[in-house]
């Protein structure tokens, strides 16, 4: 079962920076779009910022002109640049293909904004 696994997580003060990482199997990198998404307690889990096999990017609303996806396809790497951190940013992130597949899902990384 190929599962992505994510780092970079921690406590972050607001207007802080992070950086995460994402890594899964070439398979999976090869072939796919890949985002990361979030989730908060009591919510579904959304995507914030996707990137596909052409390094076009997306981001939602939320994050928009703050986060930047970026792969690096010979590491199977994803990685999220948080810049501008808010406290609503205060989730656990984890990766995923577009659309996701719930074999993928790993243990995610806590992003915690505080001061």
């Amino acid at each position: 079962q190929v599962q992505f696994v994510e780092s970079g997580g921690g406590l972050v003060q607001p207007g802080g920076s992070l950086r995460l990482s994402c890594t899964a199997s070439r398979r999976i990198f090869d072939y796919n779009t890949v985002a990361w998404y979030r989730q908060t307690p009591g919510n579904q889990r959304a995507w914030v910022a996707k990137i596909n096999l052409a390094e076009a990017v997306d981001y939602s609303s939320s994050v928009k002109g703050r986060f930047t996806i970026s792969r690096d396809n010979a590491k199977s790497t994803v990685y999220l640049q948080m810049n501008e951190i808010r406290p609503e940013d205060t989730a656990t992130y984890y990766c995923n293909v577009i659309p996701s597949n719930s074999a993928f899902w790993g243990q995610g990384t806590q992003v915690t904004v505080s001061s």
